[in-house]
């Protein structure tokens, strides 16, 4: 990888940089509003809904959220990784003597089970450089055949994070190839932060026009900031796995006056950040198997710099599994777009924790919040879709006749 000291500072400005540098490589992907969800989301649950939760017998929260969707799932390679990784690559080769040093010939290599495999091959095959991408023997075969189909070269893994390091410990050695890794570098969140900026800009000039022509608003009055400034987003929440893209977002943020909350999923520990948060100590393991498997990594040492030690993320919150699904019926239902289960936790958030729709109650007072939610990807097969949703068979069950 290159040098983490020789990367920009962690700061606003170098995602306004990073964006620059990849812009020609990513699509500006668009942002959606949806009335049906913004009305949900600004209805207080019934307090049927709250039995078995740890809200179970409080007085629901009655927060006004309007919803605002930046869908990175229609991203290159179906998912916001291929900013960090165009990013990384093109930090990696503007590194003095990389060229000279056979950089181009050895190419790079990283490990993953899916969306990073597939960005960095996206990348690699742009910049026509060898890309090496060690996948664990359980990963998703549709996921393989994309990352191949991308030129890379697929070496399996076992499924285990020290498993997968050795492998490409043993590539490296035998290639020369530079690690590019996942998350847990400063270039990669950079460029994931990318998707922070352009969803500022786009619903700060949504919101000044009025909408975009096409697009369901919320129902609500947009008011004018002084200055003569269109008001923009009161807050982003985003998914948390390794913490690239949080951390991203959360420097986009920086000095704006945005709040940046971070969305887990709780299942089996998979809300390891969020733990951490609580502790003050970042939880470096972990094992399940949450259907929001794009969020199964640990937070990563560099995105827990800034999520936790900058305290540029101001809260971390969880979901049920039962509440990422229903987040997903509804966004494949109403918005009628395809997204993976990682992509729904913080629409989850924001639909069904009480704990997070309070602060919007008590912050946001009658005018509400107007809430920026990163779909992060919509690599999801439809066998995938259809087990997450299907009807349990009665006479399997013995329950038939």
């Amino acid at each position: 990888m290159a040098d983490p000291k020789k990367s920009s500072p962690l700061t606003r400005d170098s995602v306004i940089a990073a964006h620059e540098l990849i812009k020609e490589h990513i699509h500006y992907t668009p942002v959606l509003t949806n009335t049906t969800l913004t009305e949900l989301a600004s209805t207080p649950q019934s307090p049927s809904a709250l039995v078995g939760t740890p809200w179970e017998g409080q007085e629901p929260a009655k927060p006004v959220i309007r919803l605002w969707f930046k869908c990175e799932n229609l991203q290159k390679v179906g998912a916001f990784k291929v900013r960090g990784a165009f990013h990384a690559l093109k930090r990696l080769m503007a590194e003095e003597g990389w060229e000279e040093g056979g950089g181009r010939e050895k190419g790079v290599v990283t490990h993953s089970s899916g969306n990073h495999a597939q960005a960095l091959s996206l990348a690699a095959r742009t910049m026509n450089i060898p890309a090496h991408i060690v996948m664990p023997t359980i990963s998703t075969p549709s996921k393989i055949a994309a990352t191949k189909s991308y030129g890379a070269r697929v070496i399996f893994s076992g499924s285990t994070s020290t498993e997968r390091e050795a492998v490409v410990a043993d590539v490296v050695k035998d290639t020369g190839a530079r690690l590019v890794p996942p998350y847990d570098h400063p270039d990669i969140m950079l460029g994931q932060g990318t998707l922070g900026i352009e969803l500022q800009e786009q619903v700060e000039k949504m919101i000044a026009s009025g909408g975009t022509k096409g697009q369901t608003q919320p129902k609500c009055s947009f008011s004018v900031k002084e200055g003569g400034k269109g008001k923009g987003l009161d807050a982003v929440i985003a998914p948390c796995g390794g913490g690239g893209m949080l951390s991203g977002v959360a420097l986009s943020a920086e000095n704006t006056g945005i709040f940046v909350f971070g969305a887990e999923p709780e299942f089996e520990g998979a809300d390891d950040c969020k733990r951490g948060f609580e502790s003050g100590k970042r939880v470096e393991v972990v094992k399940t198997l949450t259907i929001a498997d794009g969020l199964r990594t640990p937070v990563g040492a560099y995105p827990w710099s800034i999520i936790y030690e900058r305290r540029l993320v101001r809260q971390m919150f969880s979901v049920s599994e039962d509440m990422i699904k229903k987040a997903l019926r509804l966004v494949l239902e109403r918005m009628k777009v395809v997204v993976e289960p990682s992509a729904v936790v913080p629409l989850a958030v924001a639909l069904f924790n009480e704990d997070f729709r309070k602060i919007v109650e008590k912050e946001g007072g009658e005018q509400g919040w107007d809430l920026g939610t990163v779909f992060s990807g919509g690599n999801v097969s439809l066998e995938a879709i259809g087990k997450l949703f299907a009807v349990p068979d009665e006479k399997a069950e013995g329950k038939g006749g």
